[in-house]
């Protein structure tokens, strides 16, 4: 499903369920040696996808170590994403030759808990989520919070600072697609400033996701 929203350039890998059939590296297992069950899975299972998609590119397997923030450390000359969330996970890669950056995410399908909203969103938001459709069972509000976070996974490996809820603008069309208006002063990308981000969503019975592309201007 995730590579319905990614172009051609953005190799992936997703799985519905864990993936336990690789061995970490040592610095990876450091990395989660105290963690429960369920952070353990999930760390594993998204570094197996990532190491698929990587391969796809052709590259060889390497540590994948997050960093202070928890964002993961790619390879040099890759660019990359990792989600997870219940029933679902991914992993996305580009070489840095053909993208600059890219975001994905996943979430469940249902309503965010309640307050959550609110603290996510704009005011401006809101009477724009209002008036989309409902009838094809997407949880908007739950897509706001998906794209946002797809937003902030390829501002900060640009930007190496945070990038809150608050600080870009979501409007979402219909037709799978949506823009995110950064609200902060904003690092400068391909000669001009990071302050637009065109991204990708799209939506099944138990999911929504989406994504966003930083690709390399032709020439």
């Amino acid at each position: 499903m995730i590579e319905t929203i990614l172009p051609a350039s953005v190799r992936s890998a997703q799985s519905f369920s864990d993936r336990l059939d690789i061995s970490l590296f040592p610095q990876e297992q450091a990395v989660i040696e105290r963690a429960v069950d369920k952070r353990r899975a999930e760390f594993t299972t998204v570094r197996a996808l990532a190491r698929d998609a990587l391969a796809a590119i052709g590259q060889s397997p390497v540590p994948l170590l997050p960093d202070e923030r928890g964002a993961p450390g790619w390879p040099a000359g890759v660019v990359g994403s990792m989600t997870h969330c219940a029933g679902y996970r991914a992993a996305a890669v580009a070489r840095v030759s053909e993208c600059t950056a890219v975001g994905i995410d996943a979430e469940p399908n249902d309503a965010l808990p309640e307050g959550v909203l609110e603290t996510i969103s704009l005011p401006e938001e809101l009477p724009l989520l209002a008036q989309l459709p409902d009838a094809d069972g997407t949880s908007w509000d739950r897509l706001l919070f998906s794209a946002k976070e797809s937003v902030y996974k390829v501002w900060y490996p640009l930007a190496r600072r945070w990038l809150g809820f608050q600080d870009a603008r979501v409007s979402f069309s219909p037709d799978g697609t949506f823009t995110a208006s950064i609200l902060v002063p904003a690092p400068r990308v391909h000669g001009e400033p990071l302050t637009t981000l065109n991204g990708r969503w799209a939506a099944d019975a138990q999911h929504v996701m989406t994504a966003i592309t930083l690709e390399r201007p032709a020439g």
